[in-house]
């Protein structure tokens, strides 16, 4: 999935959870905004995978190490434990074998970082109670016909497949956009219904 070059809101609690001078692995890179900024700011050492040829370009200007490949292909070119974080931000929603992925993603890092935008978002709900149609929101921005997500995750199914993979969970960061008539703490107390996008420390 292309990453926005803006800030997006799960990429300040993804730098939070990664310790400097470290090596780190993003899949569905994008266009490298993100491996950019914890370079500069946490001095690691970066790679990007992706798919699309525009994104690896991208990549390829701004320095960044990437390999094109296909996420739902496995992550066989890596060796086990070869990276001390592996990041999939916004991501997990679009790949067909998400299992394997995060099967993967354990194997190759010794930590893992994946974010998700919350399907269980209490607009998104009320969308689909009162309009009886697909949910579109600032993280969910498609419509039905053109959406690249074929799951729809929410923060508990997410929970879920991890006890059910033995992933441990080490921490977790919760948000909702600043503006919205929704104070912040609530994403962190319910965040199944109130966190918009949340992020998961993986061991």
């Amino acid at each position: 999935m292309k990453h926005n070059t803006r800030m997006r809101s799960d990429w300040e609690s993804i730098e939070k959870f990664i310790q400097p001078s470290s090596t780190v692995l993003d899949l569905g890179c994008g266009d490298g905004s993100l491996l950019e900024l914890l370079r500069k700011n946490k001095n690691v050492q970066v790679r990007g995978v992706d798919i699309d040829q525009n994104n690896i370009l991208s990549c390829i200007q701004k320095e960044i190490p990437v390999f094109q490949s296909n996420l739902d292909e496995g992550l066989s070119d890596y060796g086990d434990k070869t990276f001390d974080y592996v990041i999939l931000s916004l991501t997990l929603q679009v790949v067909y074998e998400p299992r394997m992925l995060l099967k993967e993603i354990m194997r190759v890092g010794k930590k893992g970082i994946v974010s998700i935008p919350n399907f269980g978002y209490w607009i998104s709900r009320i969308q689909l109670l009162i309009k009886g149609t697909s949910p579109v929101t600032e993280h969910l921005p498609y419509e039905w016909y053109n959406t690249p997500n074929i799951r729809t995750t929410t923060v508990a199914d997410f929970i879920n497949l991890c006890g059910e993979m033995n992933i441990r969970i080490e921490a977790t960061a919760h948000t909702c956009l600043k503006g919205k008539k929704v104070p912040s703490c609530f994403a962190t107390l319910l965040p199944n219904l109130f966190s918009e996008v949340s992020v998961f420390l993986l061991s």
